[in-house]
């Protein structure tokens, strides 16, 4: 153990010697490495930056809340089937809490009612055009995960009694107030005038998906007598979060009850939940999963011949040395170390340089993208210096298979 020791030592050193007396051929033999590396880092930051982009938009909505609508949150074939559903309505809410409240050990919690439209928000001169506007209760504020910078959520008082206050997403109190604070101020939405009482604080958007950040939250009551409450309402229900799936039969259970279906009759209605916005993202991750192993694959294995293609040279150029070596006794294990350490060590520094600059890339990209988050995890880092001694490996055993195999006395005499 201590002789093998010893010979990786030392093939280390001989290795790195070698690869200072040629830094420009190392690195030009690193740089299919560098490619690759750069590559499979990138392709990692990206799946794990929609991962992460995903869940900071759907975070203020809740993990346990199940959303009873009209239409399905996937691609559908039959559109008329959907489009012929009777419309839900906010009443369903108040059902759905009476059955709640009479079990109480059930698997579901509260529903909340919430209708929403794009509504248009002026402030004096400022407009804001389609705006997300929700007319809901105040429970929306228990099953929801968006905190309130500044301000508050209207209660149960100005709920009923259907009161013209509003609390609004960061950005929009952002743009229609830039300098001062929105609380107390009044904007317009159609022909009323609204006063705010709250903004959210900043949760950020990412691919088109829904933030509290550039929304108008208002009393349902308050909502109807501004907007026509029409096809556009869901009843959110938050569930038992270690109990979805019975949750979710149960809440189905409870919509045919509440819509009278007949037992031969399928759903008029819809249950969504977040893990279907989730599993639609899956193409894109794939897409970008089999583009990025396509490249990398193409990069590492140019490099990895680059390498083999080196060592080749190098026993070639050092055939004297090894016949020196092993006719002063070196073993065959000793020569093949030497040469494959090397190897290593070029596809090594290779791999490090190339996840040096994918981890600059990402910090770029966070910087200049702030609604894309790459994440540079630990597990990429593993993942790259990995297979960077995997190909460096792979690409350096044949050469150093054959340099082990010399014979000494033929190696002496080449010239």
């Amino acid at each position: 153990m201590r002789r093998l020791l010893h010979e990786l030592l030392e093939s280390l050193r001989i290795a790195l010697a070698q690869i200072r007396a040629n830094k420009t051929r190392s690195a030009l033999t690193a740089l299919g490495v560098v490619i690759g590396i750069v590559s499979v880092t990138l392709m990692g930051t990206a799946i794990l930056g929609i991962d992460a982009g995903v869940n900071r938009s759907l975070a203020g909505f809740g993990d346990d809340v199940l959303y009873v609508t009209k239409w399905p949150w996937r691609e559908v074939d039959d559109w008329w089937t959907y489009r012929n559903r009777p419309r839900l309505k906010t009443e369903y809410a108040r059902q759905i809490n009476d059955w709640i409240a009479a079990h109480p050990e059930g698997p579901l919690r509260v529903a909340v009612p919430v209708a929403d439209t794009a509504g248009t928000i002026i402030r004096g001169d400022l407009r804001l055009n389609n705006i997300y506007t929700l007319g809901t209760t105040p429970d929306l504020a228990r099953i929801s995960r968006a905190d309130m910078k500044e301000g508050r959520f209207f209660n149960e008082v100005e709920s009923r009694g259907g009161r013209n206050v509003i609390v609004v997403g960061f950005d929009v109190a952002d743009a229609l107030f830039p300098n001062e604070s929105p609380l107390g101020k009044t904007v317009r939405i159609r022909t009323q005038q609204y006063t705010i009482i709250g903004v959210t604080t900043r949760q950020g958007s990412f691919l088109g998906l829904f933030s509290w950040d550039s929304m108008v939250i208002m009393p349902l009551n308050a909502f109807r007598r501004n907007f026509w409450v029409g096809n556009n309402v869901q009843i959110r229900v938050q569930a038992d979060g270690a109990r979805m799936d019975e949750a979710r039969e149960e809440l189905r259970g409870l919509m045919r009850r509440i819509r009278q279906i007949p037992l031969e009759k399928r759903d008029d209605f819809e249950i969504n939940e977040q893990k279907v916005i989730r599993e639609q993202l899956d193409p894109i991750k794939r897409g970008i999963a089999l583009a990025g192993l396509a490249i990398t694959g193409l990069a590492l294995f140019v490099g990895a011949i680059g390498i083999m293609n080196i060592t080749y040279v190098s026993v070639k150029e050092r055939t004297k040395e090894i016949g020196t070596r092993k006719a002063l006794g070196a073993r065959r294990r000793t020569i093949l170390l030497q040469f494959l350490i090397e190897a290593v060590s070029i596809s090594l520094a290779g791999g490090i340089a190339g996840l040096l600059f994918a981890w600059l890339c990402t910090l770029v990209t966070g910087f200049l993208v702030p609604s894309f988050p790459p994440v540079f995890s630990f597990g990429l880092l593993v993942t790259g210096l990995a297979v960077s001694i995997v190909a460096g490996v792979v690409s350096g055993f044949a050469p150093a298979w054959s340099a082990s195999k010399l014979d000494p006395v033929v190696a002496l005499r080449y010239e």
